[in-house]
């Protein structure tokens, strides 16, 4: 530093600290803490304002890992200022601790970034409202287990009671209650002095001092306390807080505890541990089959419901019996089924098609879907799963309203669940590949990453651990795990790099590893402020560039589909394997499934032969089609069904008269009239060859089929309509949007807009200004400046021909007052057109908008910036 320079003065306000950042840092604040510019503040002692307000820091406390928040809550039990010594002091203890004072450093510097805390390392300020929060109260106990201060205990005592006390603990009287409380302060934080105190005091009162030591520290009394006990109130080291109630001062306490605020400071991550490795391509091969699963359970579920599925409840969702419908249709316990519901739906591919007896069905988008290679569905439906707040776990229980939760119904959003799959995911993700987490190991290490946002209660059960174990089961089903571990394609989705150092990918099987034995990690002791623990969330396009990693590493590894079957004489089919879609969607008309597994089992009956008929098929048709697609010859008994049914198709023909049924052969006709099932259809004969009936044609169709006949519909010009498999759609509609934990994280170019904008305004508001006639006699400097229109033009235009900067104040259109520094460029027709430093931009004012004119002092004028 040179002679002429001076040593910059310390910050006497966060604003001051704030300023003192350079926009990295200050990009880094409001990236981690996004509610500071919704919106953007007009200068930096607006954001330190916001930064100081109660919901924002309860934010940002939320946000903080266990050591940070334990460093936070020991600052808060200390003095204001305090040293870094002290901090030290009270996070490491008397005999110190040697993981502590490593990881002290990060921790106050994550405060710092947040604008938790500032000032340098002699004079360190816990933010005012955070002290609030964190500060030891009788109505909010501190998690350090501290009570008050000495003077704060003793602020309601008698004069006469504290120079007792004093005279009690060996110390002289003084003339006032403040310098006797201070020399008691003194006393009790002189580790000397105190010991030497403590030694005379019998081990039974000791023993209730040790009871207190860690908290809580409020005791009862009685009128009449007992020895032990009058020997610590007459001391001070019990002070009574309230009739009946004791406590133990903050001074005593961290002298029992050997200066320690934390019973158990947490410095380090405990360690995600494994308990079982696998082969990696183990791992993969059994998520890519699982990943299969998933997608044959989707297409099942949708085409179950594929002509018009459930029912909507009148307050929206799926009702417990269709969910159970569901569950037995897909083969699957009721909470998984829900899982494969509330997943469609957030993928996009289910919704309410909005009629009046609404029901849920797939969307256009279904169809699209299943056009796209498996997969790129696949990682559609991972990436859905991934950004969904919608949370399945918590069907079947009860809303704040003591309202069953339903499938597909309201109130399943948990805005934490993005962020606890994301980082779930990521800690499998640092484990050697094929590692199979501890599920217990994940969810300590997401408590200690976490503390405040764990006492969110549903019922008994931490919020935030059992999102945890729904990830992980989830991840399961899904195949984005397999055998517990990540997979290659489930890396690739988060964006993980794939491989990490030590993995083994030559094919040996690797030694499973005991419930006790740890695997490396990638710890991260206290991430740097910014995006919360963690990478930073993926961009559209790298989640894009990451979906498509992710398929392309899965697409290896999903079965080929077949294009064959083979008929056996039972009159079943069986396919070996997946089919191709165009041959599994004509299987589908013609016969039924049977059953499903690693092989798929379709049976052929009169109904499912008439279906395909219905659909528009011949019976050469539907021979061809089975000869084609065979590897086994056609079996007779199937070959007879077929020319049974078909032959029987279409001799008889319904259309809308309400209905009719015309026939060739009368006799036919004469016999349905005499059969006594066809008395619910209101038939009656209109000519020899014709019967017109009261039910519509759709009834008239089914009931004749009831009774054993295979009519069919024609249109009005007499033609067979063929009724084709087309499905129920809903109307276009957009996946459900995520509820966001917050507000969004902004991204560069807003950050870089705002920080440009709170620089300007800043300077605008604390750039000094050469006093005007008009601010000198009305004397207010911190106001906007108000001169006359004539002065306003005079100055303005002298600017122009100096190139001097202005501070001005504008009112805008909508009348919103604002300060700005400009520098003027041309005045004429009533405007000024100026480089607006706030805005960085040149911009046109009218002359008659401006307040008033100021000059820049001459320092401020020579660097606007």
């Amino acid at each position: 530093m040179s002679g002429d320079e001076k040593p910059a003065a310390a910050p006497r306000s966060l604003a001051e600290a704030l300023r003192e950042r350079d926009d990295a840092s200050l990009a880094a604040l409001l990236r981690s803490r996004p509610d500071l510019i919704t919106p953007v503040p007009t200068d930096l002692t607006q954001l330190a304002t916001r930064a100081g307000t109660r919901a924002s820091v309860v934010r940002a406390l939320e946000r903080l890992d266990r050591f940070a928040l334990q460093t936070a809550e020991a600052l808060a039990v200390a003095g204001d200022p305090a040293s870094y010594g002290e901090l030290l002091g009270l996070t490491a203890g008397d005999d110190g601790d040697p993981e502590v004072a490593a990881a002290l450093p990060h921790a106050l510097g994550a405060l710092r970034a947040q604008a938790l805390v500032w000032g340098a390392d002699d004079r360190l300020h816990l933010v005012r409202t955070a002290r609030e929060l964190l500060a030891p109260s009788p109505q909010h106990p501190s998690p350090t287990g501290l009570g008050p201060t000495v003077r704060e205990a003793t602020a309601g005592m008698s004069p006469g009671r504290i120079q007792e006390i004093v005279a009690a603990a060996g110390l002289p009287s003084t003339h006032d209650s403040v310098s006797a409380v201070a020399a008691l302060t003194g006393l009790f934080t002189d580790r000397e002095r105190m010991a030497a105190l403590l030694a005379d005091v019998p081990a039974d009162s000791l023993d209730v001092l040790d009871r207190l030591v860690w908290g809580p520290p409020y005791g009862q009394v009685t009128a009449d306390p007992a020895p032990r006990l009058r020997l610590l109130l007459d001391r001070g080291l019990l002070l009574p807080t309230q009739p009946g109630t004791v406590v133990l001062p903050r001074e005593v306490a961290l002298h029992l505890r050997a200066g320690r605020a934390h019973r158990t400071p947490e410095p380090v991550p405990p360690a995600v541990t494994a308990s079982a490795t696998h082969r990696p391509q183990v791992v993969d091969a059994t998520a890519a089959g699982q990943a299969y699963t998933a997608l044959a359970t989707v297409e099942e579920l949708l085409k179950d419901w594929d002509e018009g599925g459930p029912t909507v409840l009148r307050a929206g969702g799926l009702s417990v019996r269709d969910l159970k419908r569901t569950a037995v249709a897909l083969d699957v316990p009721e909470p998984v089924a829900a899982f494969w519901v509330e997943l469609a739906y957030a993928a996009g591919l289910l919704a309410s098609d909005g009629e009046a007896d609404e029901r849920y069905a797939a969307t256009p988008a279904y169809d699209e879907w299943l056009e796209r290679p498996p997969a790129d569905r696949w990682a559609q439906l991972a990436q859905a799963w991934l950004a969904a707040t919608r949370t399945p776990g918590v069907i079947g229980g009860r809303d704040a309203k003591d309202r069953t939760l339903s499938a597909l119904g309201p109130g399943l959003d948990r805005s934490a669940a993005p962020e606890v799959r994301h980082r779930a995911l990521a800690l499998l993700a640092a484990l050697p590949e094929g590692a199979a987490p501890d599920a217990e190991s994940v969810l300590a290490r997401l408590r200690w990453e976490r503390p405040l946002r764990g006492p969110q209660r549903e019922g008994d059960h931490d919020l935030r651990a059992r999102l945890a174990r729904w990830t992980l089961s989830e991840a399961e089903l899904l195949g984005v795990t397999g055998r517990g571990a990540l997979s290659a394609h489930g890396r690739a989705l988060l964006g993980a790099p794939q491989g990490p150092a030590g993995a083994d990918r030559s094919g040996a099987e690797a030694t499973p590893a005991g419930p006790g034995d740890k695997l490396p990690v990638h710890k991260h002791h206290h991430p740097p402020a910014g995006p919360p623990y963690g990478p930073a969330p993926l961009s559209p396009a790298e989640r894009a560039t990451a979906t498509a990693a992710a398929a392309r590493l899965l697409a290896p590894l999903l079965p080929e589909p077949l294009d064959h079957v083979l008929l056996q004489a039972d009159l079943t089919a069986v396919a070996p394997g997946p089919l191709r879609r165009p041959l599994a969607d004509v299987l589908g008309v013609l016969a039924d499934v049977e059953s499903k597994g690693g092989a798929t089992v379709y049976r052929f009956t009169p109904a499912s032969v008439r279906r395909a008929l219905d659909a528009g098929r011949s019976a050469a048709d539907v021979h061809a089609f089975l000869a084609e697609h065979s590897r086994t010859p056609v079996p007779q008994p199937l070959a007879y069904l077929i020319d049974d049914v078909a032959r029987k198709h279409g001799h008889l023909r319904v259309g809308a008269a309400s209905a009719y049924v015309r026939c060739d052969d009368d006799a036919l006709l004469n016999e349905i009239l005499a059969d006594k099932r066809s008395a619910g259809l209101g038939l009656r004969r209109l000519a020899p060859t014709v019967l017109a009936a009261q039910a519509d044609p759709g009834t008239l169709l089914e009931g004749l089929r009831a009774m054993g006949y295979a009519p069919a519909a024609e249109s009005a010009a007499g033609d067979v309509l063929i009724a084709r498999a087309d499905s129920h759609r809903t109307p276009p509609r957009t996946a459900p949007e995520p509820v966001p934990d917050g507000p969004p994280a902004p991204d560069g170019a807003l950050l870089s807009a705002a920080i440009r904008a709170i620089r300007a305004g800043d300077l605008a508001s604390t750039a000094p200004r050469r006093p005007t006639a008009s601010r000198a006699h009305d004397g207010s400097d911190g106001d906007l400046p108000r001169t006359s229109a004539a002065e306003t033009l005079a100055t303005v235009q002298a600017a122009v021909l100096t190139g001097e900067t202005l501070w001005i104040g504008y009112v805008n259109a909508d009348g919103a007052a604002s300060q700005r520094v400009i520098a003027p460029i041309r005045v004429e027709g009533g405007f000024v057109t100026a480089y607006d430093h706030t805005a960085d931009e040149i911009r046109t004012y009218p002359l008659h908008r401006i307040t008033g004119v100021a000059e820049l002092a001459e320092e401020a004028a020579a660097d606007p910036s």
